[in-house]
């Protein structure tokens, strides 16, 4: 049985996601305060959170900022704010999803099962791939170097740090060099479900890439944008097996 930590100070709303959870198959626990919601994501083991912004004790922002490279778990931010900025700086801090106040609650659960089934898919090909070993093909391109099989990537020879949408999406840009994708395809092809979204997910989500692949992230060469049409991934060296 999965379980989801509900970080959420309004109990009503909490409790409505804590029982649609449970009539799903799901166990859930509810916490409102946020610092105690970061010391029980490192003391158990979580599937999956559901994390309000505005929390006391600690805002769902930094508890995002401070559990994305140390706990390997897909974060959704819940939030009533619902400017643009707002959504790009979860998504920025590394959430892999956002979900709008008042939400649909059979939506949100459709949203949780999505995220857990494509997390436990890449927990278990990296397992695979680790045991792969020698065998796995290794894609290449000047001084980045991806592992697809054992999800994990290396500029310089210094492994770097991705939430799984990250990877993805540079999983993808990598086994397809050299074509303009758009927004929207991109969004297809990585989030891999029906949801109404705005540019801004897909547009932060390659900023972060940017930021840790690119020598210059203002000067980019791998993720190249090409204005009016989408984003391109330029063949910088050709992949090669090892």
């Amino acid at each position: 049985m999965k379980k989801i930590l509900i970080v959420e100070d309004e109990m009503e709303i909490a409790e409505i996601e804590r029982d649609y959870l449970e009539i799903s198959g799901m166990s859930a626990d509810i916490i409102t305060d946020g610092a105690e919601a970061l010391a029980a994501l490192y003391e158990k083991n979580y599937d999956l959170v559901l994390l309000d912004v505005m929390l006391p004790g600690k805002s769902g922002y930094e508890i995002c900022r401070e559990i994305r490279d140390s706990i390997k778990i897909p974060i959704l931010m819940v939030t009533a704010k619902t400017e643009p900025l707002d959504r790009v700086r979860g998504l920025g801090l590394g959430a892999d999803d956002y979900i709008i106040k008042p939400f649909d609650p059979a939506e949100l659960v459709a949203r949780v099962k999505a995220h857990l089934a494509q997390f436990e898919r890449l927990t278990a090909v990296s397992v695979a791939g680790a045991a792969k070993g020698a065998d796995e093909e290794i894609l290449v391109y000047g001084d980045l170097k991806i592992l697809p099989q054992a999800y994990k990537a290396y500029k310089n020879g210094q492994e770097l740090k991705f939430a799984t949408r990250e990877f993805e999406l540079l999983l993808f840009f990598a086994k397809n060099p050299n074509i303009v994708f758009t927004k929207e395809r991109l969004f297809e092809e990585v989030w891999g479900y029906e949801y109404i979204s705005d540019a801004s997910t897909v547009t932060v989500h390659i900023n972060r890439i940017r930021e840790k692949i690119e020598n210059d992230p203002k000067n980019p060469q791998f993720i190249e944008t090409v204005w009016g049409a989408g984003y391109r991934f330029n063949r910088i060296q050709k992949h090669e097996n090892k």
